[in-house]
């Protein structure tokens, strides 16, 4: 797993698809709320990697995504239904990458959690995010 909450830690992410996806986030917020250069957005990113438990997922994002926030149902349920406020599905060329974004309070503080559809990721977490992500609007190249 990496972690990023700064630009400078941009080069860490070894997925060149999910590195490019938030290059792009940080341009997009530079844009929208310019701020000192490297400092972060207001929120951090994660990039799930092979091998990654969920647990170690979830205690860093700091809250559950295999189990519904509000009513305790895991996924699998029935009425499961996962509390993130953005759950995108990324395709370019054979890539596919799904993007999850939580907002932890009005202020706009966020979470974004990035799981590329490869092999050795959680297979829960997997099809969790095959059952919910809807296409995104755009990829970066």
């Amino acid at each position: 797993m990496v972690i990023v909450t700064e630009e400078s830690d941009l080069p860490s992410i070894t997925n060149p698809a999910i590195r490019s996806l938030v290059t792009l986030r940080f341009q997009q917020f530079a844009l929208n709320a310019p701020a000192s250069p490297n400092t972060s957005p207001g929120g951090y990113f994660i990039m799930v990697e092979g091998g990654d438990a969920i647990s170690k997922i979830e205690q860093a994002a700091g809250f559950p995504i295999l189990t519904s926030l509000f009513d305790n149902l895991p996924f699998g349920h029935p009425d499961f239904y996962p509390c993130t406020e953005i759950l995108e599905e990324h395709r370019n060329d054979n890539t596919c990458i799904y993007e999850m974004v939580f907002i932890g309070n009005d202020d706009g503080a966020f979470t974004a959690i990035f799981v590329p559809d490869e092999e050795g990721i959680d297979a829960d977490l997997l099809a969790m995010c095959r059952s919910f992500a809807t296409p995104a609007m755009s990829t970066p190249p």
